[in-house]
């Protein structure tokens, strides 16, 4: 691998253990922080702000600046990747996103990939890449193929996917050439992160939970180990995290299946239950609750001691169990850091 400067999140992304663990969080660049808001207030639409690399490269470096993380994750969305595959992609305040037309209406030859609209967020890296200090691991990301794909198909997010479910179920075919094109799109997407310059990357997975096993066995492990496969094929040294958000009991499956270097776990996994059932070695992110850090004071502290104690004799990064809220007060942040870090 060569000699460079120590970064520890890397290290431990890679098997090695390291106490205290590095630590980054979840949507660590956003509303919670007050340089955030302002830059946001100047910018317009959140789509405007992922798409300017001058504005998003400040957004990533803004939590580093602030709190030291260990490391940075770039701003973006997982929604760039339907947009770039000719979705009509816009935020709408208080509704989410929303993506026109819905493949539920469209035939999938409707679909084309626009590289250029990626361009911008490969700039975003290249920037933030050369303004990041030596220790700092670059995190890019996608959203896996599964989880892209219930936006995609609906037109907008719900809280069951059941025309997804149901899409699959009914025309596995045609459902199965939806997530083939999204794989194949995320591959280059990440490619292209990984050689602007992020060090690993993470698959986000947030609706995994809402899978059958076989179901889960056919969109969730096999498109995201053809990922992991592909990535590692051109670029063996570069770290892959999975996120299977609500995977519960089929964790095991789905690290064994996919063969990522690290897994997610979200906050409803009881962390010594996962430290048993998981692979020895593999290296585990999370999990902390993000209602334990808006809740602070001896709250957090219980939560962290658990997990610290739990994954005290595996590889651990230590995170969110999912995103942190824009509620939390910046001061529960800087407890937070010094409770992990001492």
């Amino acid at each position: 691998m060569g000699s460079g400067p120590d970064r520890p999140l890397l290290a431990v992304l890679r098997g090695e253990r390291r106490n205290p663990p590095p630590v980054w969080l979840m949507r660590q660049a956003g509303r919670y922080l007050p340089e955030y808001r302002e830059l946001r207030a100047t910018k317009g639409g959140f789509l405007e702000l992922c798409y300017d690399p001058e504005a998003a490269a400040e957004v990533t470096l803004q939590p580093i600046r602030r709190f030291g993380f260990d490391g940075a994750i770039l701003f973006s969305d997982i929604l760039v990747i339907p947009h770039a595959l000719g979705q009509d992609l816009s935020f709408t305040v208080g509704e989410g996103p929303r993506l026109a037309p819905p493949l539920k209406d469209m035939p999938l030859e409707g679909l084309r990939t626009a590289h250029e609209r990626l361009r911008p967020i490969y700039e975003t890296v290249r920037r933030v890449a050369a303004a990041l200090p030596p220790e700092t691991t670059f995190l890019g990301f996608a959203g896996s193929p599964w989880t892209v794909a219930t936006y995609m198909v609906a037109g907008e997010g719900s809280k069951d996917q059941a025309e997804t479910r149901r899409l699959a179920y009914l025309e596995p075919e045609r459902f199965g050439a939806i997530i083939h094109v999204i794989a194949e799109l995320t591959v280059e997407y990440l490619t292209g992160q990984i050689e602007a310059g992020v060090h690993a990357v993470q698959l986000f997975d947030s609706w995994s939970g809402t899978l059958s096993p076989e179901q889960f066995s056919s969109w969730v492990i096999e498109p995201n180990a053809r990922i992991v496969r592909e990535l590692r094929k051109r670029h063996p040294e570069t770290p892959v995290i999975g996120f299977p958000k609500g995977a519960g009991g089929k964790l095991a499956l789905y690290a064994q299946g996919t063969g990522v270097d690290a897994i997610g776990i979200d906050e409803t996994v009881d962390p010594h239950w996962a430290n048993e059932v998981l692979p020895e070695g593999l290296t585990v992110q999370g999990n902390l609750d993000p209602l334990a850090l808006l809740a602070g004071g001896k709250t957090l502290e219980r939560a962290v001691a658990v997990i610290r104690e739990a994954f005290a004799n595996r590889p651990h990064v230590f995170n969110l169990g999912h995103g942190i809220t824009p509620e939390v007060p910046v001061a529960h942040v800087e407890q937070l850091l010094e409770l992990v870090r001492t």
